[in-house]
């Protein structure tokens, strides 16, 4: 048997995240930056990273890097008796860093372990079970948008209306996703991403407002709504270049998760760099909290990127043509 190689993209939400969790609907777009899976036939399972190798004995999560291949394996029903292959994971996406790098490796992993059984199904339901796995195996709380941007990659304007149960009705329709970057080409995006460097763990940031929703907290039903409108709002401002009223949107969204605690210090001093130093929009791009990136639009991006050099740990650009889920 060959080497069975999938790779999947980070992501950065434009508009309307967290609203994904709450049936929203959400602007997002690929990074250029991806996680990485090779599947390689061998007599025992072995994982692999970049810096180390190991020859697991159990599918039990450890805290280690490796959890997402357990995940996946225990999800899929293997064992680590009848798994003969060496998993070999690696990322160019910081850990951590809100642009959906631990979704986009577990996607990867996935896949290499479907088509490894020859049962990949459609980029829908792919997305699907990818999420139910880093939900229910990896206890995490996360809503719908990392796991559609891996596999679909480029821009997107995705509804997730009826999914605010995350998974509990079995009947729980599919998400809408709909491809913009047909319509952008030749369209330069003004976008770019900033990284504080800091780790952080967004289902600790998602798990406390979710718990705030679920209890019917007024501000938290109301503002994921209103972000979820924004997006919607934001789609025209995209299409036709309005970058006064797509950046106007993009403030209003980081107001709101603001406002609910989802932001935190390290990001709203980039955000308020930013602001300072020419652009015209600022906001999360992931998960807030300790650490995170914000994506900022501004025309004046000399300025701006120079200013957000000084105090942010990586400037990177965004991606909408990069391909999502992909056999390499």
């Amino acid at each position: 048997m060959e080497a069975i190689r999938y790779s999947a993209p980070g992501r950065a939400g434009i508009i309307g995240n967290p609203s994904d969790m709450y049936g929203g609907s959400v602007i997002s777009c690929a990074v250029p930056l991806r996680a990485r899976c090779t599947l390689e036939p061998a007599d025992h399972l072995t994982f692999q990273s970049p810096t180390r190798t190991l020859r697991p004995d159990t599918l039990v999560p450890q805290g280690d890097e490796f959890d997402l291949c357990r995940a996946a394996l225990a999800a899929l029903g293997y064992s680590v008796e009848h798994a003969p292959f060496t998993l070999r994971i690696e990322s160019d996406i910081p850990i951590q860093s809100g642009l959906a790098g631990s979704s986009a490796l577990l996607t990867a992993i996935v896949a290499c372990l479907l088509h490894y059984r020859g049962s990949l199904p459609n980029p829908y339901h792919l997305a699907e079970q990818v999420r139910q796995i880093e939900a229910h195996q990896m206890q995490v709380s996360c809503g719908y948008q990392d796991f559609y941007m891996a596999v679909f990659g480029g821009i997107n304007a995705m509804e997730f209306r009826d999914k605010e149960g995350l998974g509990r009705d079995p009947n729980e329709p599919l998400a809408t996703v709909e491809p913009l970057g047909g319509y952008l080409r030749g369209m330069s995006l003004p976008l770019w991403l900033a990284t504080t460097g800091g780790q952080r763990f967004s289902g600790a940031v998602h798990r406390s407002l979710r718990a705030r929703w679920e209890e019917g907290e007024p501000t938290v039903r109301e503002g994921m709504a209103r972000i979820g409108r924004l997006a919607r709002e934001a789609k025209s401002a995209l299409l036709e270049g309005d970058w006064q009223r797509l950046a106007s949107l993009m403030n209003q969204n980081y107001a709101l998760i603001r406002e609910l605690g989802g932001s935190g210090e390290a990001l709203d001093a980039l955000v308020q760099v930013a602001m300072e130093n020419g652009a015209l929009g600022a906001k999360l791009a992931g998960a807030g909290g300790t650490g995170g990136t914000i994506i900022v639009l501004t025309l004046q991006p000399e300025r701006t990127l120079n200013a957000l050099r000084e105090v942010a740990d990586q400037i990177i650009p965004v991606a909408p043509s990069a391909p999502g889920l992909i056999a390499c």
